[in-house]
C-alpha cells in the first residue's frame, strides 16, 4: 500500500454487514450438517453474578447462536459462587458431548480465581481462545487451536476489504492478551511487518503515521486523532468507550480522520458485531473437529 493523497471521504468499514455475512455462512453450514443427520452445535455460556453489561453481552451471544442454529445452553450462577463451584460447572461442560464451545463471561467477581477458571476450560472447547494452549498455538503459528474472537474479526474485516497484508506495516496500539498480542500474531502470520505500541509509547503519533494499518485497542477515548494517521491508511478501531457526552466512541477520533484514512471502522457498528460473529464461527469449527463432519464427502465449512 503506497501513501495516498487524502480523499474527501473515508470509506466506512461496515462491521454490522460483515458480521451478518459471517452469521449467515455459519447458519448455512449448520443447516447443511443437520441434513446429514448430525446434531446441532452447542454453545454453553456461564454468567456469574448480575452485572448488567455482562448480562447484555451474554444475551446477545445466545441470541446470535440460536439464530444460526446453534443450541444455546446457559448457566447463571449467583455472585457468591466460589471458585470451586465454578470449576465444577466448567468440568461438567468439558465432558458434555453436546457442548462444543464454553464461554465464561468476563469479568468474574473479584473473589473468583479467573486464571484458574480459564485454564480449566478444555482447549478443544475454548472458543474464546484464552487458554494457554490456544495462546501458544497462535504464537507459534500452529493449527488446531482457537484465536480470540475480536482479533479474528478484525482480520476478517481486512480480508473483506481486499487488503493484501504481506509487506505492509501494521501498528497495533494495545498489548492485551485478548486483542493486542493475538492481533499482532495474526498480522505476522500474514507477512505484515508489525509494531506493538501502547499508552506509554513515546512519540506514538510518529510511529502510527508510518503505518499502513492501524489497529487501536488501548481503551482510551479518542486517543488517536488526525495527527496519528498516514494518508491512505486503514484504521481498525477496537475501542469501546463512553465519551464525555455519554455516547459510545472508540480509541480513534473517527470524525478527525475523515479524508485522511482510506477506510476505517466506526464505533459502534465496526469491530463489535464481528466479535460475536467469530464466536459462532469458532463454535462451528469446534463442532466440526469433535464430530469429524469435514470428511471427503462433506461440504467445507466457511
Amino acid at each position: 500500500m503506497s501513501e495516498q493523497t487524502p480523499s474527501t471521504t473515508t470509506r466506512v468499514i461496515d462491521g454490522k454487514l460483515a458480521a451478518e455475512r459471517v452469521r449467515q455462512e455459519v447458519a448455512v453450514a449448520v443447516a447443511e450438517r443437520r441434513t446429514r443427520g448430525l446434531r446441532a452445535p452447542g454453545l454453553a455460556t456461564v454468567l456469574v453474578g448480575a452485572d448488567p453489561a455482562s448480562a447484555v453481552y451474554v444475551r446477545n451471544k445466545r441470541k446470535a447462536a440460536e439464530g444460526a442454529g446453534i443450541i444455546s445452553v446457559h448457566h447463571e450462577l449467583p455472585a457468591e459462587t466460589t471458585t470451586a463451584e465454578l470449576l465444577a460447572c466448567v468440568a461438567a461442560l468439558n465432558v458434555d458431548d453436546t457442548v462444543d464451545g464454553i464461554l465464561v463471561q468476563l469479568p468474574l467477581p473479584k473473589h473468583i480465581d479467573e486464571h484458574a477458571v480459564l485454564v480449566a476450560i478444555t482447549p478443544a472447547k475454548d472458543v474464546d481462545g484464552f487458554h494457554p494452549d490456544n495462546v501458544a498455538r497462535l504464537a507459534m503459528g500452529l493449527k488446531g487451536g482457537f484465536v480470540p474472537c475480536t482479533p479474528l474479526g478484525c482480520l476478517r474485516l481486512l480480508d473483506d476489504e481486499g487488503v493484501t497484508l504481506a509487506g505492509l506495516h501494521a501498528v497495533v496500539v494495545g498489548r492485551s492478551n485478548i486483542v493486542g498480542k493475538p492481533m499482532a500474531s495474526l498480522l505476522l502470520q500474514r507477512d505484515a511487518t508489525v509494531t506493538i505500541a501502547h499508552s506509554k509509547t513515546k512519540n506514538l503519533a510518529e510511529l502510527t503515521r508510518s503505518a499502513d494499518i492501524v489497529v487501536a485497542a488501548v481503551g482510551r477515548v479518542k486517543m488517536l486523532g488526525r495527527e496519528h494517521i498516514k494518508p491512505g491508511a486503514i484504521v481498525i478501531d477496537v475501542g469501546i468507550n463512553r465519551g464525555a457526552d455519554g455516547k459510545l466512541c472508540g480509541d480513534v477520533d473517527f470524525d478527525a480522520i475523515q479524508g485522511i484514512a482510506l477506510a476505517a471502522t466506526p464505533v459502534p457498528g465496526g469491530v463489535g458485531p464481528m466479535t460475536i460473529a467469530m464466536l459462532l464461527q469458532n463454535t462451528l469449527t469446534s463442532f466440526d473437529r469433535a464430530t469429524g463432519s469435514l470428511t471427503s464427502t462433506a461440504k467445507k465449512a466457511p
